[in-house]
């Protein structure tokens, strides 16, 4: 897709400043929370998720908007980069995470959450200022590209962390498997959907992780392009 798109119409932005300002606002009260969990209540990781949890559910999936909005041009993100990173955090969320009791105590779920919920809050108030103001504050566009540098392998870390202990619980309880026999004549184990899906992403990570730095010498690299990437 190319990243070339006409001026937006003033119904596109108004649309745009208002997810990306309930995303901001999600976010950041998820961070605040964990804030306040660890460092102010001194709790533990077993509740982590009771605190949080629900929040963090359905701000993610609104995530998928975010693959409509590079797919229908509204945003000239790559439509396919998008999906792959949004349905990989998904999928840790709803299938390692809420799906599992084990997934849950991962020494992974705050490593992850901590690195989601800051990275987003950053990401999502500089879309909001990109959208709303001539000119983003350059203070804002350097972190807005700098944060992924030490979060992003961070929360991948974390993220297969809980994969890693999520998946005892489901081999052992075939969670959302298919069995045969069945009407379709098809079978399917999610297990085995995690185990590949997360082997499959190790190869991906420094791609994905070379991208963001080629955006981030894109845009601080001596001139800021006035677009979000």
């Amino acid at each position: 897709m190319s990243t070339k798109r006409k001026e937006q119409s003033s119904g596109t932005k108004l649309y745009l400043v208002l997810y990306n300002n309930v995303q901001f606002l999600g976010w950041f009260y998820i961070f605040v929370q964990f804030l306040i969990h660890f460092f102010v209540e001194g709790k533990g990781i077993a509740s982590l998720w009771d605190r949080v949890g629900m929040v963090t559910y359905y701000f993610q999936l609104l995530t998928i908007f975010e693959f409509f909005h590079a797919l229908f041009g509204l945003v000239p993100s790559n439509a396919m980069i998008t999906l792959m990173q949004v349905f990989g955090r998904c999928m840790v969320v709803v299938g390692a995470i809420d799906g599992t009791p084990t997934g849950k105590l991962s020494p992974g779920l705050p490593i992850a959450l901590f690195c989601w919920s800051l990275t987003e809050t950053v990401r999502y108030s500089y879309y909001v200022l990109h959208l709303s103001l001539p000119k983003v504050p350059h203070f804002m566009t350097w972190l807005r590209y700098t944060i992924f540098v030490p979060l992003y392998p961070a929360g991948f870390f974390g993220e297969l962390l809980c994969f890693y202990w999520a998946q005892s619980y489901i081999g052992e309880t075939d969670m959302w498997g298919i069995s045969m026999p069945n009407r379709y004549n098809f079978t399917f184990s999610f297990f085995y959907f995690v185990w590949i899906m997360a082997v499959g992403y190790l190869p991906l990570f420094p791609q994905m992780y070379l991208h963001m730095f080629a955006q981030r010498r894109k845009i601080l690299g001596g001139r800021i392009e006035q677009k979000v990437q």
